[in-house]
């Protein structure tokens, strides 16, 4: 009972249940190693007794992380503070990017009265409950007297603070505030002496009538996030496998950017979905999957696009840059015309050495001022991930391995080699704002084309162990612990992801500091935001290293203040945000990501009636907020699940649990009734055996569905049939490194898929209709 104490007080749980009517305890020795991860030494009976008798007697007046949400009830750790504490709220400072900082917002000051019975919900017309007049702020010496009651009913708009000091917010695309019921309509019961500040980061101090104190960071964040302007559909692609004929290799920057002007002039898409740009580990080979990074916090410059560099027209030295053109060429022939794969490490050799030839061109003054202004905004965030970079170059990518006074990014040997590498750290720096201002122009290139989201970015679970985050941000991170799934129907044994998980108590106590930063980043070019496994803001899997998935255990984080600063950051920068939310998840979780904006995902070949007859989901029943798409990157090609290639294809790599007749037979009767569904809503007017029109009539069918973006695969607009990731395998088949093929498995380049006969009869299915307009010549008069 002690041990099962203890993890629960740290959020670690004893047991799962894989489904409804099943309960799996977890080894001890898992639990025990789970909390040793976490600081907590529960080694022995004793360890346990100590450790368990100190966290029960710790009284904290208020948590590290507070959470409040604009227009609902405040929180218990703040609507239960005792009778006539003062509580102080010091706003976080304005910010304007690169420049000092304007005069801080006046901290607001208030005291809790005690809590009263609610009064009744005035009618129609009728006036509020008393609530306390703008000239009743003031500042920290000199507490917010209250009029005497307790919880007042506040309608909107919200009590507006002094002049200077933080501002109500009231967003137009919140929700109504809900009642205790959960019903919504009623507006909420806000104590009459709480004084909204602005949505922010703040910090809080709260001061008893018994001379208590304490301070936390307040987190207020809007009810809901942005929401798409309206229904909309766009391309899902990995961008490796975008080659165009400007490509040195694998698909870049530039073509995404061609992508998105192309699709939202030409077809009238919203939105391309692109896998994590995130900073890879280098090595030979580098880890071709994007979902195991060096990084989060910053892009990869193997994306960008040389050519579009301004310094590359000043290169002195022509000759070397016509040469690694060439090369690069050479590189992109070998892909798509003689069966290679692509080459991360080949092309990143190229162009590292032609942006060792760009980075000696001066920059002009306009350009040096951005670049300083980048840097400013960056801060010691990109000084370490630009460190470990040249680190890396010097040492190898794993910085465990780095002499011992180079493993600590605070020591003074590191301090040294800072200054004995600078011009490295620069280059690095350099590179990674020249693939920000890339991500920027694709964006901008989106938005000119009439796309209603733009580009939507992907960010991974986490970082590879031996990564730049990993060493810059030591103390986040579970060390000895790897993220993962525990076993379940699709995988009796479960899965390691072999990537480190963030401990939950550091993220509290530093106010999600580095969670913060990491949203800030991604959300700066992006019309969207998916997150992998969204599930993780509430719970994940930790395995303990040397140990088997199936002796994981889940832990929790703080699933409101994960929400909160998502939502925050996702409404200042005005992107929407997409939860990858498919396999196991936990009750609730769906319905907490919906009621703050969160758009689910929904892939037409799991969307079943599970409650029902299990047979396959009327559109009409789809739910609304979620992307609905046929296939993703982990899951096979729509051809491919058509015809049965990709069991075919799993059988060859000797992935199958059941003999190839028994699985050959269970996916066609799926197909069967998908394809039977199709055909009575008469979407498949082609009959039987034609499988471009089975493709067209899933995606009619996904249009028919109230879901609020489709998603096309774009190597399903040419009939490829080969998956980009088939997990559960690693070197038995070329993860990540395949390029977009048509039907016959032959490479095609972004000029020819746009020019695509195929992908145009697919696309008329989901192309908005509007008047057509001939060139000047040719109008009639």
């Amino acid at each position: 009972m002690g041990l099962s104490r203890l993890a629960a007080l740290h959020g670690v749980a004893t047991s799962y249940s894989p489904s409804p009517d099943v309960t799996v305890s977890v080894p001890d020795d898992t639990v025990i190693a789970v909390l040793a991860a976490l600081g907590v030494d529960a080694g022995t009976p004793a360890d346990v007794r100590k450790c368990l008798a100190a966290a029960e007697s710790r009284s904290r007046l208020l948590p590290p992380t507070v959470v409040v949400w604009a227009g609902e009830p405040l929180p218990p750790a703040l609507s239960g503070l005792p009778p006539g504490s003062t509580v102080t709220v010091e706003p976080e400072p304005p910010e304007t990017p690169g420049r000092p900082s304007g005069r801080p917002p006046a901290p607001l000051s208030m005291r809790a009265r005690a809590a009263a019975p609610a009064p009744a919900v005035p009618s129609p017309g009728a006036s509020a409950a008393p609530v306390p007049s703008p000239g009743d702020a003031v500042g920290a010496s000199a507490p917010l007297a209250m009029p005497p009651g307790g919880a007042a009913t506040v309608s909107a708009p919200p009590v507006t603070p002094p002049a200077g000091a933080a501002t109500a917010f009231a967003p137009a695309s919140a929700p109504h505030p809900q009642r205790a019921d959960g019903e919504p309509g009623a507006p909420a019961a806000v104590p009459a002496w709480w004084i909204p500040p602005a949505p922010g980061v703040h910090r809080v101090h709260v001061r008893t009538p018994d001379h208590r104190r304490a301070t936390a960071t307040l987190v207020v964040a809007p009810a809901r996030l942005p929401q798409p302007p309206g229904r909309s559909h766009g391309f899902l692609v990995q961008l490796y496998s975008l080659l165009s004929a400007r490509s040195w290799g694998m698909g870049d920057l530039g073509d995404l950017a061609d992508l998105a002007a192309w699709s939202g002039r030409t077809i009238g898409s919203g939105f391309v979905q692109v896998n994590p740009l995130h900073a890879a580990v280098p090595g030979h080979p580098t880890d071709p999957s994007p979902y195991r990074p060096s990084s989060r916090r910053f892009p990869d410059p193997v994306h960008l696009r040389i050519e579009s560099i301004p310094e590359y027209g000043h290169v002195r030295d022509r000759a070397a840059l016509d040469d690694l053109r060439q090369d690069a060429a050479a590189l992109s022939e070998a892909v798509l015309n003689k069966g290679a794969l692509i080459d991360r490490d080949a092309v990143w050799e190229l162009k590292r050495q032609a942006l060792e030839l760009v980075v000696e061109v001066p920059l002009t003054p306009g350009r040096r001022a951005a670049y300083c202004d980048f840097l400013a905004e960056q801060g010691q965030a990109l000084e370490d991930h630009a460190l470990w970079c040249a680190l890396a170059e010097v040492h190898g990518p794993d910085w465990h391995a780095w002499p011992e006074a180079l493993r600590d990014p605070r020591s003074p040997g590191t301090a040294r080699a800072r200054t004995e590498l600078l011009d490295r750290v620069d280059f690095h720096c350099r590179l990674a704002w020249l693939t920000a201002t890339q991500l920027a122009a694709a964006q901008r290139a989106a938005e000119d084309a009439g796309m209603s989201v733009g580009i939507v970015h992907d960010l991974a679970v986490g970082v590879h162990p031996a990564g730049a985050d990993t060493w810059a941000q030591q103390e986040a991170f579970a060390h000895g612990m790897s993220v993962g799934a525990p076993p379940d129907a699709f995988n009796a044994r479960g899965q390691d992801w072999g990537l480190p998980p963030w401990r939950p108590d550091v993220l509290a106590a530093t106010g999600y500091a580095a969670y913060r930063g990491l949203l800030r980043g991604l959300l700066a070019h992006a019309g969207a935001l998916r997150i992998d496994h969204v599930m993780g803001l509430f719970r994940l899997w930790w395995v303990p290293e040397g140990r088997p998935p199936t002796d994981g255990t889940y832990v929790a984080q703080d699933a409101e203040a994960m929400l909160a600063v998502l939502v925050l950051e996702a409404h200042r920068a005005g992107t929407v945000v997409v939860g990858e939310d498919l396999g196991t998840v936990e009750p609730g979780v769906r319905e907490a990501l919906a009621r703050r904006g969160v758009l689910g995902t929904s892939v037409l070949w799991f969307e079943r009636d599970w409650d029902g007859d299990g047979r396959p989901l009327a559109p009409e029943k789809w739910r609304r907020d979620c992307l609905a798409t046929a296939t993703t990157h982990d899951l096979p090609s729509t051809a491919a699940r058509l015809t049965g290639d990709h069991v075919t294809l799993r059988h060859r790599l000797g992935l199958l649990t059941r003999s190839l007749e028994e699985e050959l037979t269970e996916d066609a009767t799926d197909t069967a009734e998908w394809l039977a569904l199709l055909a009575r809503l008469r979407m498949l007017p082609e009959g039987d055996g034609d499988e471009e029109a089975a493709v067209r009539a899933v995606h009619r069918f996904l249009l028919r569905t109230p879901a609020r973006m489709t998603g096309v695969w774009l190597p399903d607009t040419v009939g490829d049939r080969r998956p980009q990731n088939l997990p559960g395998t690693w070197d038995q088949y070329p993860n990540w490194r395949l390029p977009i093929a048509d039907a016959e498995g032959h490479p095609v380049t972004l000029e020819e898929i746009t020019a695509s006969p195929r992908l145009h009869a697919l696309m008329d299915v989901l192309r908005p209709r509007k008047p057509h307009t001939a060139p000047p010549g040719e109008r009639r008069p």
